[in-house]
């Protein structure tokens, strides 16, 4: 069974009395394990459709299916418990918490999910250690080159261990050299951890590393 399932979704936004069509009648299917690179240029409807996949939006026609659940018959507090437990997040600005260090951001997540303190020490730790900033591990956001930053929300993502990782544009704000460190970490934990990776770019350096390709233009794959 594929871990994501997309039937004709749609999803329509409205700027006062205009219609904004961002996604128009997607049909997709991502299997477990995948490592899937979603390209097209700015405004195509990347982000939209990682808002989908995510559950933090949803479709104003068709069907989303995760895992064989039909999204839309999801309450919003299991649609938030699914977000927390199987789904992890990347973001192109990191969005670390400024006071909190390099451990602590990464723990944030296994304290709302209620993990015992021993436990989640030893699962930060490792995480930290699989992308090497054991020797950050008291640093804040500010303190870290962007490259580091992005290793945090890497690690932060993935130490709940979710079934999927979802990347929006995880190389924009690096350098070509450290953005293909970063992708090389991704594919390293995709192989390692088997998790689901969806992420979406412009960068063509980006692209050449992923299983399969799929290519927005106007809202539709092409």
């Amino acid at each position: 069974m594929a871990i994501v399932s997309m039937q004709k979704v749609v999803r329509n936004y409205y700027l006062g009395k205009t219609v904004v069509n961002a996604l128009g009648g997607i049909d997709l299917e991502v299997e477990k394990g995948e490592f899937i690179c979603i390209a097209g240029p700015s405004g195509s409807g990347k982000t939209t459709l990682l808002n989908l996949i995510g559950c933090l939006d949803r479709p104003s026609s068709g069907k989303v299916f995760l895992d064989g659940d039909d999204v839309e018959r999801l309450s919003d507090n299991k649609l938030s418990r699914l977000r927390a437990e199987r789904i992890g997040f990347i973001f192109q600005t990191f969005n670390l918490i400024p006071v909190l260090s390099a451990f602590e951001n990464i723990e944030y997540p296994l304290l709302l999910k209620g993990v015992p303190r021993g436990s989640r020490k030893k699962k930060v730790l490792g995480m930290l250690e699989e992308v090497e900033l054991a020797d950050f591990t008291r640093h804040r956001p500010n303190q870290l080159s962007g490259g580091q930053r992005q290793r945090v929300a890497i690690a932060r993502a993935l130490v709940t261990d979710p079934e999927m990782v979802l990347a929006d544009e995880p190389t924009a704000n690096l350098d070509s050299k450290t953005g293909e460190a970063i992708v090389d970490l991704m594919r390293k934990i995709n192989g390692e951890m088997k998790s689901t990776f969806i992420f979406s770019t412009h960068d063509s350096m980006v692209m050449k590393y992923a299983h399969r390709m799929i290519r927005l233009q106007d809202g539709r794959i092409i």
